[in-house]
């Protein structure tokens, strides 16, 4: 049981720091000047490609640690499809 949780720690870990290094990189490399003006009442609000890259690049490792958590619970529940 424990090496189960450590390999779960580990692969949570490595998610998250792929996802950091790769939002990172996104950020550096797509100028702030590109981007969607997304029409409003008071003005245009103008959303760059590089924090729409960075934010979906920080939103995969959420979505993929809670995936990663919610197969261990269900693997501890018992359900056979999980383990």
């Amino acid at each position: 049981m424990l090496g189960q949780t450590i390999q779960l720690a580990l692969r949570v870990a490595i998610v998250w720091a792929l996802g950091m290094v790769l939002a990172v990189g996104v950020s550096a490399l797509l100028p702030e000047s590109s981007g969607i003006p997304i029409p409003a009442r008071q003005g245009d609000l103008f959303v760059s490609y590089s924090r729409m890259g960075f934010w979906t690049c920080m939103f995969g490792p959420v979505i993929v640690t809670g995936l990663i958590v919610f197969r261990a619970m269900m693997a501890d529940i018992g359900l056979q499809s999980f383990h």
